[in-house]
């Protein structure tokens, strides 16, 4: 079971890919939805309001991706897809890259652009800090009191993350658990006496 994912975890430094006067300047962002996405393409068209062509691909999600491509004008195909090839290629996801183009006057034909938005993506992602993160599931662990040794024992004894913890005569705890690790923690907290576990739905 794959319980890992690569994403970025702050903005690429802006990279500069140049042919035939044409300029193409490459970003990566991590996002984490939709309308992250919108955010940074809106500051791109802001910051370079004079470009002819602001290309880009996302993909979001940890285990199932969802990932959308625009050419924004260039020819079918010539430019959002090479970009998303490279997050394929660098196996990343939540995350961004847009390449906005300047148009020097003379025309690259298909086989230039492919290359370019490729390049300029992969320079991006190149100067991005690529991390692995394990995919966790959340649980509520609810008990009282007296319980309060036995369930902190189980957390420390199973290196497991604590999000939040209310401690008082009711207490409850939220854990992060990785994905493959999940059952069997279940279980232990399970079968513990006066100890009640929860899946939290992602």
């Amino acid at each position: 079971m794959k319980d890992t994912y690569k994403t970025i975890i702050k903005a690429s430094p802006e990279v500069l890919f140049k042919d035939r006067n044409s300029k193409f300047f490459g970003y990566a962002f991590p996002v984490r939805n939709e309308e992250e996405t919108s955010m940074h393409l809106e500051e791109l068209k802001s910051k370079h309001h004079k470009a002819r062509h602001w290309c880009y691909a996302w993909q979001l999600g940890k285990s199932d991706f969802h990932y959308r491509v625009n050419d924004d004008g260039e020819p079918s195909n010539s430019a959002g897809m090479p970009i998303y090839g490279q997050i394929q290629s660098f196996e990343v996801t939540n995350v961004l890259i847009v390449v906005v183009r300047y148009f020097g006057g003379v025309k690259l034909g298909v086989g230039g652009l492919i290359n370019a938005y490729k390049t300029a993506a992969q320079m991006a992602l190149e100067q991005a800090h690529i991390v692995t993160r394990t995919i966790d599931e959340v649980f509520t662990i609810s008990f009282d009191y007296p319980q309060m040794n036995i369930v902190m024992r189980l957390i420390k004894e199973n290196n497991l993350k604590i999000i939040e913890q209310k401690l008082e005569l009711d207490c409850m705890i939220y854990i992060a658990v990785r994905k493959k690790d999940a059952q069997a923690v279940f279980e232990k907290f399970d079968s513990t006496y006066k100890v009640k576990i929860r899946k939290l739905e992602s």
